[in-house]
């Protein structure tokens, strides 16, 4: 099988669910923004593996397969129009991710100090891609909120990259703290 189509030379692409739009569509820009968000956690996890086995560090990996895993489902549900034949082939998000993600971040908030400042995306090699990852969601959650403007949307896909945000930040935190490294505390220019 050829990884080539050509079929989308004319700037357009399918959806799942039948029919083509442009590459620039506001569903394209989401889905593909979650996309991006999955492979900047593919990076983070990719710096896992300097990490030494066993490690604390080491220990999220599994974590964030389950996120790549959330985030592919994500992007199919987004990626395909609710009114679809083909809607039933997805599992789209639901309460029950959000509050996973919600206990996630309660649990992992007990490893941190309290925050007292913001923090620059900075420490570890981790924490910075884990932050990367952030801003990515956050674009996604951006794009989503277009796209739901002009089509019915799954209304759980936007909590879901809104929570996911917030778990990403913390296990950017987590990751500086497990490391023993500081975290790099913002400091205004005035």
């Amino acid at each position: 099988m050829k990884v080539y189509t050509r079929t989308g030379d004319d700037g357009t692409t399918a959806l799942f669910g039948g029919g083509r739009v442009q590459k620039d569509d506001v569903r394209v820009a989401a889905y593909g923004a979650v996309d991006e968000a999955n492979s900047a956690l593919g990076l983070a996890r990719a710096a896992l593996t300097g990490e030494p086995d066993g490690s604390q560090l080491r220990s999220l990996d599994d974590e964030l397969q389950a996120l790549q895993s959330l985030l592919f489902d994500l992007g199919a549900d987004l990626a395909t129009p609710l009114d679809a034949k083909t809607r039933s082939y997805v599992t789209p998000v639901d309460d029950g991710d959000v509050k996973r993600l919600e206990s996630l971040i309660d649990t992992l908030t007990e490893e941190l100090p309290p925050i007292t400042n913001f923090v620059l995306p900075a420490g570890t090699q981790v924490s910075a891609a884990l932050q990367l990852a952030r801003a990515t969601v956050r674009r996604a959650e951006r794009e989503t909120l277009t796209l739901s403007r002009e089509s019915q949307i799954n209304p759980e896909a936007l909590v879901v990259l809104n929570r996911l945000s917030d778990l990403l930040f913390t296990l950017a935190r987590v990751a500086n703290v497990r490391a023993g490294v500081e975290e790099v505390k913002w400091t205004p220019r005035r």
